[in-house]
């Protein structure tokens, strides 16, 4: 009985974390106070203080871990509902995107021949402003380490999502487009959840920026290896 009841309680203390780090983010809404990363490390510190190995915990969390796709798909109804002013600004939105995709991909592959990181550690990394669920494909395909490859996913949407406000602010960014499109890019759901901030058009601009980043790092990741020949 207590085997059966132990995923849901996984579940209810990953659910619970997250909804009051939310509840601190809302009140003290410091950059590094966001709810993903206060409420991991929240979890990481019960699962050591309890003794509670990361396999056990993901009896349950994996129920949730499940959600991310259908989460991303969610997204498709912000981007339905700003459809017409897309298509009015495709071009500049298209070329921000684009421009994104590739800094992306190929300043990561920069830094990585510049400090001698391992073969397979810089093909994991790649992918690492791509959502997700797709960026472990790509890490596959380019014969990269997937569970690295989610790492620096996490890695690279908290503390683009950190850095954001300050970059926003020193460059003048002010426009709902350009911070939809430069969270989605560069922090992916993550990122999309901090546009939601700055008003439903930044939300939308991010939601559909991190699907074309999605959809443009498939082909880019191999051409990126070939070019720096990882």
């Amino acid at each position: 009985m207590q085997q059966a009841l132990f995923p849901i309680w996984m579940i209810l203390l990953t659910v619970l974390a997250f909804f009051a780090m939310t509840r601190l983010y809302n009140r003290f809404s410091y950059s590094f106070f966001i709810p993903v990363l206060t409420a991991t490390v929240l979890i990481v510190i019960i699962l050591v203080v309890l003794d509670i190995p990361y396999k056990s915990y993901m009896i349950g969390g994996h129920w949730i871990n499940s959600l991310l796709e259908p989460a991303v798909v969610a997204l498709a109804y912000p981007l339905y509902k700003q459809r017409h002013f897309l298509m009015t600004h495709l071009f500049p939105i298209l070329g921000g995107v684009l421009i994104g995709a590739i800094t992306g991909m190929m300043s990561v592959s920069i830094l990585a021949k510049i400090f001698g990181m391992s073969h397979p550690l810089v093909l994991s990394i790649i992918p690492k402003s791509i959502t997700t669920p797709v960026a472990i494909e790509v890490a596959r395909g380019l014969g990269g380490n997937a569970s690295i490859a989610v790492i620096s996913v996490m890695i690279a949407g908290i503390f683009g999502v950190m850095a954001a406000p300050m970059i926003f602010k020193f460059t003048q960014v002010h426009s709902p487009i350009g911070r939809g499109i430069g969270l989605g890019s560069a922090s992916h759901a993550i990122g999309t959840s901090k546009a939601a901030e700055y008003g439903e058009l930044a939300f939308s601009m991010s939601s559909v920026t991190m699907t074309l980043c999605a959809i443009i790092g498939s082909f880019l990741g191999p051409f990126v290896v070939w070019l720096f020949q990882i």
